[in-house]
């Protein structure tokens, strides 16, 4: 059997999803791309994430599912809503199950490693340079979805996929398809709590500062490999703005556009060459953070490596469907020559008039 790159190494195609690939809509799954999904799945990540192909092979897609414990009709909404969202680092998705069918929705495939993958393959904590070009990208991405009028309120590690160009925001809405607003969401199915600002934790509106704090807790985890790490275990240029975005006070968190300023002058490897924002606000800045170098060779490789052992998986073929029974076809009874046809009967012609004879008159 042919096999496609997971995150944690060389996955068979279908493995995981019981026997033979695993059907969602008209999706082949070729492998999942969070580590620990295979073993009963990672509680921190709102949804099951796959790599899916159709049958033909004509379209390739990043696949997701609601994880177990959150709820199909919540888990939609919020997919249907990422169909809008503006931004260059973003995920919007591109198709929706029917109604009807199990939930699940589609974005086009990528090569992409999760941040916990991430830091896997590159055996510990990513490079400053690389963290502050996340952080820009991210910090940009967001001020973009808050222009929008809305909160992503799903930012943790596992919703930061790296790509070769940059990040891409995946998992939007995850806190509120987890529990409906008012219900306490600490220890739920699909929420990273180690992400989770302490309004949201505690049931509150999700609310763009609460996306700042996710945003200060998933930089903590990159640069150390756990996101509330001491002070100290930071590297210095980050100290400062992370222990800010991490404050339990929102009202003492940053601005985006201030943390893509920050981030971008301790990413710079020389002299300062952003541009000013533009649009929604901290647009463009990251740009010059992402050029050639910006990411570990380890993590290249592996994005190359999933990218060509992708194209080169087989989808199994369905089975053909049984075909429903039918009555033997009973042939045409023969067709009956018509009776021989018999000429009319000749009548014979009527008797002479024989003219009538008058009685004789009576007597009297």
């Amino acid at each position: 059997m042919q096999r496609a790159e997971g995150v944690g190494g060389a996955v068979e195609v279908g493995a995981g999803c019981g026997r033979g690939a695993r059907q969602v809509g008209p999706y082949q799954v070729l492998t999942t791309i969070d580590p620990g999904r295979r073993g009963g799945g990672d509680r921190t990540v709102p949804a099951a994430r796959f790599i899916a192909r159709t049958p033909g092979g004509d379209r390739t897609v990043l696949l997701s599912t609601p994880a177990p414990g959150v709820d199909p009709h919540r888990f939609m909404a919020e997919a249907d809503a990422a169909r809008y969202l503006l931004g260059t680092w973003t995920l919007p998705t591109v198709e929706l199950a029917p109604p009807g069918e199990p939930a699940w929705h589609a974005r086009p495939y990528l090569p992409v490693l999760p941040l916990p993958a991430a830091l896997a393959v590159h055996g510990g904590p990513l490079p400053e340079r690389t963290v502050c070009a996340l952080g820009a990208a991210l910090a940009e991405t967001l001020a973009v979805v808050h222009g929008q009028n809305l909160v992503h309120a799903g930012v943790c590690p596992a919703a930061v996929l790296i790509t070769f160009d940059g990040p891409r925001l995946d998992c939007f809405g995850g806190v509120r398809a987890a529990a409906a607003d008012g219900d306490v969401r600490r220890g739920l199915p699909g929420v990273d709590d180690t992400a989770l600002a302490p309004e949201q934790a505690a049931g509150g509106l999700p609310r763009p500062l609460g996306d700042v704090y996710a945003l200060g807790a998933t930089l903590a985890y990159a640069a150390t490999g756990h996101p509330v790490p001491e002070r100290d275990e930071l590297p210095p240029g980050l100290r400062s703005l992370v222990a800010r975005c991490l404050s339990r006070d929102p009202a003492q968190r940053p601005q985006l556009v201030d943390v893509v300023a920050e981030l971008s002058d301790a990413g710079q490897e020389g002299p300062a060459a952003a541009r000013q924002p533009a649009g929604f606000g901290a647009a463009d800045r990251a740009s010059a953070l992402l050029a050639p170098g910006w990411l570990p060779a380890r993590l290249v490789a592996a994005l190359a490596h999933q990218a060509a052992s992708v194209l080169d998986a087989d989808v199994p073929q369905p089975a053909p469907q049984p075909q429903p029974s039918q009555a033997p076809l009973t042939p045409p009874a023969p067709l009956t020559p018509p009776a021989a046809h018999t000429p009319p009967a000749v009548h014979a012609p009527p008797a002479a008039h024989t003219p009538h004879t008058p009685h004789p008159p009576h007597a009297f």
